[in-house]
């Protein structure tokens, strides 16, 4: 394990911003391409399960191509490789938009996600890297709210573009040229993030932060379980279509307002410490649900559980950025991917076989018992620290 010990007074906007724009662009690209496809397709009278099949080609490259980043970093360097990831991604993202291909589309849409990933994890890690230590938890809680308001910015450009012909594919192909276009030109603010005395696997860096990667895990099952199932959780006490969509978007909008507050605390009282508190709420929040549902207190709720639910997230980022650097620091970011990528798989259909033996109820119990066991862990960590 690498300890950062040292601090940076000076704040590199110009690579900050950068970064962030990088990362936001192709939030958007990645935001756009998911319900994009999904509306091509069930026009094309696919059903759900090809559908749900199709689109989970995406997160299947991330994790297929998460173990292979730190080695091709070392390989062909972290500038190249983003720049030609960003190349790479604008080239499949054409060509399923030129085979309109159902088959075509699922070794497409791997390769998507397998290219898009490096591009994603590595300029994540530019961004912790570069953060001065004293600020990095507002300089990540901004990100975080930026990259999460970039993916769901992407189906809203559809309302504008619409979802027929190539006009919304090339907005999704401008966007990763743009990516592209913003690394060459910040490249020479970036570090190299080449560190060989210090470099593991993906596995051993698990071996290294397991509790990272198991906030991390935890932050995608929670997020794709209540996005996938809250609308039949919701429909069992007969509310509304419209006020469940509503809710969810509450859900996403405190994700993306809350998390510089949150940063801020970790930077007072230490990312671990906000972590442990997000989770505790977030179990509070899982108590909660069945009594406030119908009542007009579920929104600042749901505002709530959104936040803490993602802050989780944000706050093994700013702890893998207290903890590592260099070549260390891109293999973690890249088993936070392979992690995050586990996660929201696994949580949807574990979250739905909880459901299907508890009754609707096990939604705030599955997601509930998770939070749970994560905040047993942090406080079995600490004490072995301690």
């Amino acid at each position: 394990m690498v300890e950062k010990v040292r601090d940076t007074s000076g704040m590199p906007l110009a690579a900050l911003a950068g970064i962030i724009a990088t990362v936001s662009v192709f939030a958007i690209a990645q935001g756009l391409t998911y319900p994009l496809l999904s509306f091509i397709l069930l026009r094309e009278g696919y059903s759900p399960a090809m559908i749900g099949a199709s689109a989970a080609m995406t997160p299947l490259g991330y994790i297929v191509s998460a173990p292979f980043i730190p080695w091709l970093s070392r390989r062909f360097g972290a500038g190249p490789l983003t720049v030609g990831c960003a190349g790479l991604a604008t080239l499949m993202l054409a060509a399923i938009g030129w085979t309109q291909d159902v088959w075509l589309w699922f070794p497409l849409r791997f390769l998507l996600g397998f290219f898009a990933n490096p591009l994603y994890v590595i300029s994540e890690t530019w961004m912790i890297a570069i953060a001065p230590a004293a600020k990095r938890g507002r300089v990540m809680g901004i990100y975080t709210s930026i990259v999460s308001g970039g993916f769901a910015l992407g189906p809203l450009t559809l309302t504008v573009v619409g979802t027929q012909g190539w006009p919304p594919f090339l907005v999704g192909i401008c966007a990763f040229l743009v990516c592209g276009l913003i690394l060459v030109i910040v490249l020479p603010r970036l570090p190299d993030m080449q560190d060989e005395a210090h470099t593991t696997s993906v596995g051993g860096f698990a071996m290294l932060a397991p509790l990272l990667l198991f906030a991390v895990a935890a932050a995608a099952a929670f997020e794709q379980g209540l996005l996938s199932l809250f609308s039949v959780y919701g429909a069992s006490y007969g509310t509304p279509e419209r006020t469940l969509a509503s809710l969810l978007a509450v859900f996403i909008a405190g994700n993306i307002a809350l998390q510089l507050p949150l940063g801020a605390l970790a930077e007072r009282i230490g990312a671990r410490r906000v972590m442990l508190l997000c989770a505790v709420v977030a179990v509070l929040g899982c108590a909660l649900l069945p009594l406030l549902l119908a009542t007009p207190l579920i929104w600042p709720m749901v505002f709530v559980w959104g936040a803490v639910a993602f802050g989780i997230y944000t706050m093994a980022l700013i702890e893998l950025g207290d903890r590592f650097t260099g070549a260390m620091l891109i293999t973690g970011n890249a088993a936070f991917a392979l992690f995050w990528g586990i996660g929201g798989i696994a949580g949807p259909p574990v979250t739905g076989a909880v459901m299907d033996i508890a009754g609707v109820q096990g939604l705030p119990l599955a997601l509930g018992l998770l939070c749970l066991g994560l905040v047993v862990s942090i406080l079995m960590r600490s004490r072995d620290r301690a």
